[in-house]
């Protein structure tokens, strides 16, 4: 189901470097902390994680900003990178991984494409926000999808020059804008 040769592979480096990870979701509702703690020795890298599936849970839990995510039902980068970075606090960790989105049609919100966000930070700095899009499928599918996606584009991040900016979006001045307009977070984030 999970990509263990990611998983190993991240394992070691985690170890190898001596960092620690946490996970937020909402949408792969404990399947990224599954696939994490499937490693041998999880409790030498993985802190833990937390699934908030709700706007109340996010926000009291994760800090996120609750009238943006009235507005986007709790599906943006925004959301994403704020759980990102609040997830590392949380679990006293270097790395943060949230991922938000939909892994099934929500007709009633107009929602018929797949997609979800997710973000990577680390010790208080947004390395990546992304957008995944998915086939229509079982939800389950949709869900380990996501799950190893994020592994895969992590491990990538993490064998990458960490002295090069490793951050990507389509837009990072829309993304620098969202933050600089929604007031101070919880967590001062940087951008790389």
């Amino acid at each position: 189901m999970y990509d263990s040769t990611v998983i190993n592979a991240l394992k070691d480096v985690l170890i190898k470097r001596d960092e620690t990870i946490a996970v937020a979701e909402s949408v792969t509702a404990g399947f990224l902390q599954a696939a994490l703690s499937s490693a041998e020795n999880a409790s030498n890298f993985f802190q833990g994680g937390i699934t908030a599936y709700n706007i109340g849970q996010k926000a009291r839990h994760l800090h996120i900003e609750p009238i943006h995510a009235e507005r986007c039902n709790c599906v943006s980068d925004r959301i994403a990178a704020q759980m990102a970075l609040e997830v590392t606090q949380l679990f006293a960790s270097d790395w943060g991984i949230a991922v938000t989105g939909y892994a099934a049609p929500v007709p009633e919100c107009s929602i018929n494409d797949l997609f979800a966000y997710y973000a990577v930070s680390y010790r208080g700095t947004l390395k990546a926000v992304e957008k995944i899009k998915a086939k229509k499928d079982d939800p389950m599918k949709v869900q380990v999808f996501y799950v190893n996606q994020i592994l895969n584009d992590f491990h990538r991040l993490m064998m990458k020059d960490k002295n090069q900016s490793s951050f990507s979006i389509n837009d990072l001045n829309s993304i620098n804008s969202k933050f600089a307009s929604a007031g101070p977070l919880s967590t001062s984030p940087s951008i790389e």
